[in-house]
């Protein structure tokens, strides 16, 4: 941990070796992500795993500056980083419409809990983009829980708060996403 807030400091001061060994290091959790991911997309689907981190790495080298100051919102940046290339890579197939002949994964299968209604990753990022809007801070825990794979514990930690209100926005935001993607009919919200 204390080696990665070093890493990231030293990153964001122009560090090249810094940035490449930050990306060294977190590369195999992010190929974890990764998989994770793609086990949750519809047989298929043509992106790799391996392609869905190169451009989540070749996103972050991009970019100016190195975001997140620990671990956790490092991985979260990232993270989110590999939701936006995963929707719009759905986005450009064509995925976008409901229905399209799309099968359909449930959400509490995803979010691990039971009896939810169906959705897909469109629809959950569109939600949660909402949610965002209404209440940041519990859209970011899923983010950090859901995208990012972060524990209760590191996901207090990258958004200083305490453990159980981490737990309490975690509750509340799988509720307000099944009711707000409910049963995949929708009025083009």
């Amino acid at each position: 941990m204390e080696q990665m807030t070093q890493l990231l400091e030293r990153a964001r001061d122009g560090d090249a070796s810094a940035r490449d060994r930050l990306l060294e290091i977190t590369y195999d959790e992010l190929r974890r992500l990764a998989d994770s991911y793609m086990r949750k997309e519809r047989p298929g689907n043509t992106m790799q795993a391996t392609a869905l981190v190169h451009s989540a790495c070749v996103h972050l080298l991009q970019g100016e500056k190195i975001p997140g100051n620990n671990r956790g919102q490092f991985l979260a940046y990232l993270a989110k980083s590999m939701r936006n290339i995963l929707v719009d890579y759905a986005r450009s197939r064509g995925r976008l419409k409901r229905g399209a002949g799309r099968r359909r994964e449930p959400l509490a299968d995803q979010l691990e809990i039971a009896g939810a209604p169906n959705s897909d990753l469109i629809d959950l990022s569109e939600a949660l983009d909402r949610l965002a809007l209404a209440d940041c801070r519990k859209a970011e825990v899923v983010e950090l829980k859901y995208f990012g794979g972060l524990t209760n514990i590191e996901t207090a930690d990258a958004l200083g708060i305490s453990v159980a209100t981490v737990e309490r926005d975690w509750d509340v935001a799988k509720l307000w996403l099944l009711r707000e993607i409910g049963d995949g009919k929708s009025d083009d919200k």
